[in-house]
């Protein structure tokens, strides 16, 4: 009977070790893909072991497709891939629950899900691909890339162009445009999300700490 260890999490420290059944379905499972932020169920696909190991490889879903009889990064023609969160199998180890954090609407249709149903919060879903994305340039440093260069630059001007882009949003708050103040509000984030990452840490440090003081 073919099997495959995996992890809770692909994305960090090692958990507690599931064990998959790819033999009831001539090697395919099911997944079901949820968004991690609403909850709301986006999809299903099916996988092999490989497309399940690229899957914990990479971050991103890749199924087996049927049609096209070959492994299938979701988005990989779209752009609007599905950064994994979690992975877990239910109690008869044939089925996987995906967590994932959408970019973009994941029905080929243009729809949110391909159950056509609304799917808000994919702007905070965003940001969760965005401190993924400022990580991979982080560990990667790419020639050529505005975010490799901050890095470059040093805590110290990190810093700054953060306190600049706060003064910009500042001024927009109280004396522009609501586009505007979006627009530095939104440089702001990017900035800081930059110089967390040159700390060591990530929204997800800063929304811990906002929870523990939250009553």
């Amino acid at each position: 009977m073919p099997r495959v260890l995996l992890y809770d999490d692909p994305g960090g420290d090692k958990q507690d070790k599931m064990k998959v059944d790819f033999s009831k379905l001539n090697g395919l499972v099911p997944a079901i893909i949820q968004d991690a932020t609403t909850q709301k169920v986006l999809m299903l696909g099916f996988m092999n072991e490989e497309s399940l190991a690229k899957t914990q490889e990479t971050g991103l879903v890749c199924f087996f497709s049927r049609s096209k009889n070959r492994l299938w990064t979701k988005g990989e023609e779209s752009g609007h891939f599905l950064n994994v969160v979690s992975i877990k199998e239910d109690c008869d180890q044939d089925t996987l629950l995906i967590q994932v954090h959408p970019v973009g609407p994941v029905c080929h249709m243009g729809w949110d899900t391909c159950f056509n149903d609304e799917n808000p919060g994919g702007g905070m879903a965003f940001l969760s691909y965005l401190q993924a994305f400022i990580d991979t340039r982080f560990k990667e440093m790419p020639e050529g890339s505005y975010t490799t260069k901050l890095f470059q630059s040093g805590v110290n001007r990190m810093a700054q162009k953060v306190g600049e882009e706060a003064v910009e949003t500042v001024i927009e708050a109280t004396n522009g445009t609501d586009e505007g103040f979006l627009y530095e509000a939104s440089d702001m984030i990017y900035h800081l999300i930059v110089l967390l990452t040159s700390k060591g840490y990530s929204l997800d440090d800063l929304g811990k700490e906002l929870k523990k003081r939250h009553k």
